[in-house]
Order: C-alpha cells, then sequence, then structure tokens
C-alpha cells in the first residue's frame, strides 16, 4: 500500500503524467453530481479535485473570503498557483456556494477553453429529472465539439458497466473494513478512493482487484471502539489516520469521497441519459437537495447498522453552512437511534487542529467506555 499511499496524497500523480505523456486529455470535477461515466465516455480522465498539500490560502483569499470553507479556498490556491495546470478544463456544478465560488473565480483567472457549467437540480421530481437529462445532454454536446470526439450511446453504456464493477468492487472493500475483525482501517479504504478518483473506470478496477487480494487476508488492525464517520467534502486521509491513532477504527462512512460517491448508483432506463439523471439525480445524498432530509437519515442509519458502529463522528469544515446545519438534525436522530455521537467542527488541513481533534476523540471513547 505504500505506492498507492503517494499516489493518494499527490495531485499530478504518475498516472496522470502517464496519460498525459500518452497525450490523453483530463478534466476536473469536484462534485459526485458529476458523472464520470459520460467524461469516460469521451476517452478524457475524470479528475476529482481535491486540496492535497493544505497550502496556505493568501492567493486564494484574494479572491474568495475567508469566511468560505478552506476546503474550496485550498482547491482554489492549488489552481490560482499552477498545481492544476495539467487540467485541459473544468466542469462546475452548483454543488454550494462556496465550491461554486471556487470554480468561478478559478475560470476568472486561468481561462480554460473548456469550462462547462453543469446546473443539478435540488428537488428530486419527475420535472427536475428531466430537466437535468437536458443539462446531461448540453454537457455531452460540449464535451463532444470542443474535444472531437463523437460520445455515441453504446460508449455511455460501456462506462456505466464498467463504473458498475468499480462500484461493486468498493462494496467488497468496505465489506473487509464493515466485518469483525476488520481487514482493512479507514485511512486505508481513503487511500484507495483518493488514488482512484483520477484514474480511468478500468484502470481504477484493476486497481481494486489487487487491493482487495491483498486485504483479503490481512491481520487485523487493533481498535478500542468502531465508529462511522460523515460530514462535509474531505479528502484528509491525515485526519483519518489521526482518529484511527486513538484506537477507534472508523468501520464506515457517509461522506462525498466515500460511500456517497457510489454507494446507491441505481437506474432502469434503457436511455444512457435518462439512467445517467436517475443514477446521479436520484441518489446524491446531499444536504445540497431539498426535501431529502429523511432519505439522507436513512441511509446513514442503515449504514451505521449494517457496520455495528459503537458511536458516530459528524465532522465538518467550518463555514460549511449545508453540513453545519444538517449536523444538528442528525446528532438528534443518530442520538435517538441509540448511536452516541461526537459533532467536531474544524478547519480543513489545519495541523493545529490535529491535537484538539485527538483528544475530543479520545475523551469522546471514554464516554463509549472503550
Amino acid at each position: 500500500m505504500r505506492t498507492l499511499q503517494c499516489q493518494s496524497t499527490d495531485l499530478f500523480t504518475e498516472y496522470v503524467r502517464d496519460w498525459k505523456e500518452k497525450g490523453g486529455k483530463v478534466l476536473g470535477y469536484a462534485c459526485v453530481a458529476t458523472p464520470v461515466e459520460l467524461i469516460e465516455a469521451a476517452g478524457i480522465l475524470p479528475y476529482r479535485i481535491k486540496a492535497f498539500g493544505h497550502p496556505d490560502t493568501e492567493l486564494g483569499d484574494a479572491y474568495l473570503a475567508r469566511f468560505n470553507c478552506r476546503f474550496c479556498r485550498s482547491c482554489l490556491q492549488l489552481g490560482l498557483e499552477g498545481s492544476y495546470d495539467f487540467l485541459d478544463g473544468l466542469v462546475e456544478t452548483n454543488g454550494c456556494d462556496h465550491l461554486r465560488g471556487m470554480f468561478e473565480n478559478w475560470q476568472h483567472v486561468k481561462k480554460y477553453d473548456f469550462f462547462h457549467y453543469l446546473k443539478v437540480p435540488h428537488f428530486l421530481r419527475e420535472d427536475s429529472l428531466e430537466y437535468f437529462v437536458e443539462e446531461l445532454s448540453l454537457m455531452r454536446q460540449a464535451i463532444s465539439e470542443y474535444f472531437g470526439v463523437d460520445i455515441t450511446d453504446e460508449k455511455i453504456m460501456r462506462a456505466v458497466d464498467i463504473y458498475d464493477e468499480v462500484f461493486a468492487k468498493l462494496k467488497k472493500l468496505y465489506a473487509l473494513r464493515e466485518k469483525v475483525p476488520p481487514a482493512v482501517t479507514g485511512a486505508e479504504v481513503m487511500q484507495v478512493l483518493c488514488t482512484g478518483s483520477s484514474m480511468m473506470g478500468e484502470d481504477f478496477s484493476a486497481m481494486l482487484d489487487e487491493v482487495l487480494a491483498e486485504k483479503a487476508g490481512a491481520s487485523p488492525p487493533d481498535y478500542k471502539a468502531r465508529l462511522i464517520i460523515m460530514g462535509s467534502a474531505t479528502d484528509e486521509v491525515d485526519l483519518i489516520a489521526d482518529i484511527e491513532s486513538t484506537g477507534a477504527l472508523i468501520a464506515a462512512d457517509a461522506l462525498c469521497f466515500g460511500s456517497r460517491a457510489f454507494w446507491k448508483r441505481e437506474g432502469e432506463s434503457a436511455d444512457p441519459m435518462q439512467l445517467l439523471a436517475e443514477r446521479y439525480l436520484g441518489y446524491l445524498f446531499c444536504p445540497r437537495m431539498f426535501t431529502e432530509y429523511e432519505r439522507r437519515r436513512d441511509y446513514i442509519l442503515e449504514t451505521a447498522r449494517r457496520a455495528g458502529v459503537d458511536g458516530a463522528i459528524i465532522t465538518y469544515n467550518k463555514f460549511c453552512d449545508l453540513h453545519g446545519v444538517e449536523a444538528v438534525s442528525q446528532r438528534a436522530d443518530l442520538e435517538a437511534a441509540g448511536i452516541p455521537v461526537l459533532v467536531l467542527e474544524k478547519d480543513y488541513g489545519s495541523k493545529a487542529d490535529t491535537g484538539r481533534i485527538k483528544t475530543r476523540v479520545q475523551a469522546f471513547l471514554e464516554r463509549l467506555g472503550k
């Protein structure tokens, strides 16, 4: 897992470098509402924007005020200083206002020739699905025309099949973490997810085969308590590792860099664009979606029970409006279900927070009697 760990904390990974050297194109995106199958059907590498390195955000702060979440400001900092110059374009979504501000300021400065705004509805209704199909069709057309590729229905369905294989293997990896005793830690799972989010689906699938074979007979890690973690977008492998260094095991998650990105990607339509709309809008477990809290709650409770957790950590980035508000209801519903909760507001990527987080987790474990 050493090579995997290196890949998971680099931006311009060896894999991406080889892809570019062979003439491949790379499109950056940041939100799980972005259909990676559509990008891959064009023969383009879908690359999920991350904030590795936790840079000083002085440049980003000049464009995005400090009362926006530091994850978005860190991504913007990396984009403005040139760390993402290997990208051939960006796909923006209206995931949240902070994310939109990040993308729009990034494009204002860097001026990518290809920049597409995918508008994602906030409601799950029949008319919303119809609207999203139109938006996906516009994205398909924009990619096809700019990059000079023919995105056929057959290519899209092939990409769907590939990612179905990826998602099935990720569920097997999660099962290795959920079982008693576990064969993989939460930090190792996050390494896999971050690495795979900047790979083509077939290569991600092959990598998962290797990881599953390696971990199937692995010695179980020592731990005192099994926890589920949920909250703001985070690619922080270090955060998971710091929590687990206290004796906890992150046995499950409801993170958009984690299970929310793949756990339920289902659809029934034979039409590829309708199918993508069903897969993405229909299972977007994010507080940006209105009137869908009960579905998100049930998904979290189902995940927690399946993993047999002793408690839950709700962690959200400072100034994250969506998850900061959602945390209130989540805490109440989890505790009503008999699951103790620790709420951690944090500043994304801040090493100054490490000691405080560890101390609070240790105290939480004591509260659990572990």
